[in-house]
C-alpha cells in the first residue's frame, strides 16, 4: 500500500509540475523546439532545474542497494550507445517536435480533457504495442 500511495503522490507532483511549467502545453513546446522562428526558451529552465534536482538524486540512487520503501533498486546499467538507442531517441525527438508532446506531458493533457493528447497517446500505444511485437520476434 505505501508503494502504491508514493507512487500516486509521486505522480500527481510530476503532473503538477508539468503543468505549472507549461510542458503540458503543445504551443509551449513547440515554441521551444523552433529554434529559427519564434524560440521560447523558457523550458530551458525548467529542464535545468529538473537536471539540478536529479542530478543529486541519481547519484544518491547509485550508491544505494534498496530504495527507501524497501523495493530492490533497478537502475539502467547499460552504458553503450547503439543503433537501436539512436533510431529510438530519433523516433522520440521527431514524435516531440511534430505534436509537441511527449509520453508525461501527454498523459497529463489526456487528464485535462486536450482532445490532441487523446490522439498521440493512442499513437504512443499502438507503437508500444508494435514494439512489442518486433521484440517477440527477435
Amino acid at each position: 500500500m505505501k508503494t502504491i500511495l508514493s507512487a500516486l503522490l509521486a505522480g500527481l507532483l510530476f503532473g503538477l509540475g508539468l503543468i505549472l511549467s507549461g510542458m503540458a502545453d503543445p504551443a509551449k513546446v513547440l515554441g521551444f523546439l523552433d529554434l529559427a522562428g519564434a524560440w521560447d526558451p523558457s523550458l530551458a529552465l525548467v529542464m535545468a532545474g529538473a537536471i539540478a534536482v536529479a542530478l543529486p538524486a541519481f547519484a544518491w540512487a547509485g550508491r544505494r542497494e534498496r530504495a527507501l520503501l524497501g523495493e530492490v533498486m533497478q537502475l539502467p546499467a547499460a552504458r553503450r550507445i547503439d543503433r537501436r538507442l539512436v533510431l529510438g531517441s530519433l523516433a522520440f525527438g521527431i514524435g516531440w517536435g511534430l505534436a509537441g508532446f511527449c509520453p508525461g506531458p501527454a498523459l497529463v493533457a489526456l487528464g485535462l480533457g486536450e482532445g490532441k493528447a487523446l490522439v498521440f497517446v493512442a499513437a504512443m500505444l499502438a507503437g508500444m504495442g508494435l514494439f512489442e511485437l518486433l521484440e517477440r520476434r527477435r
